[in-house]
């Protein structure tokens, strides 16, 4: 059986971060995974973070794989954003990501992709 590809939300590495909870998910033999260039920025700029907490943000990223913004991105999200204005534009981005990339997203707020056709999501 092949491994798993999952794109995750930003939500998911906090909670691993912070508690390990979703640890199931970071082994290599059984999912690869994926997360938005807005994953990476709400990780790093978050306020406060301490160098320890930053190198480690970085260490399990490298292990995962970024997808970057590209044209086609950009244009996915901005059909969202017309779609469903009321929704955080960081959310639209990591959203248009996993569709046009056909990868199914891990979350802890369906809530806020549930309107999204098309979108498979895991989570609560």
């Amino acid at each position: 059986m092949g491994k798993i590809p999952i794109l995750l939300d930003t939500d998911i590495f906090i909670d691993y971060f912070n508690t390990g909870r979703f640890h199931a998910l970071f082994d290599p033999s059984r999912f690869t995974l994926y997360y938005s260039i807005i994953t990476k920025k709400e990780l790093l700029a978050k306020p406060g973070l301490r160098d320890n907490e930053r190198v480690s943000i970085w260490d399990e990223l490298r292990r995962c794989h970024l997808i970057p913004l590209t044209d086609t991105i950009a244009a996915r999200y901005s059909e969202l954003r017309r779609k469903h204005p009321s929704l955080e534009k960081g959310n639209v981005l990591i959203a248009a990501t996993a569709r046009l990339k056909q990868l199914p997203l891990m979350t802890r707020n369906k809530r806020h992709f549930r309107m999204i056709a098309g979108l498979t999501l895991f989570g609560e």
